[in-house]
């Protein structure tokens, strides 16, 4: 229960934004996995070697987690929470192309 508490005050929500926020990141983890071989099948030969996938994992797998995240958020309730988390992941993850 501690750590709930820690989650309240540290993010700043209720108790209800908290359950809002850990189910978005629930739901969203779960329609990038059932999302993951369609898309990878889109977009590469079913014979492509395995960094070429990890590669196209990486670039196209990673960014669509973070809009489904977002608009899971959103869905929830939580769109600010989610759009300052995808806001600052896209600073750390692009580092000088974002402007401050």
């Amino acid at each position: 229960m501690a750590a709930f508490v820690r989650m309240m005050e540290r993010w700043n929500v209720s108790a209800l934004g908290v359950v809002a926020i850990l189910a978005a990141f629930s739901l969203a983890g779960m329609t990038v996995v059932r999302l993951k071989r369609p898309v990878l099948a889109a977009l590469l030969p079913g014979d492509a070697p395995e960094w070429l996938q990890w590669t196209v994992y990486v670039l196209v797998i990673v960014p669509l987690y973070q809009v489904c995240l977002l608009a899971w958020g959103t869905a929830l309730g939580q769109f600010r929470f989610f759009w300052a988390k995808l806001k600052h992941t896209s600073r750390f993850l692009l580092g000088w192309l974002v402007a401050k």
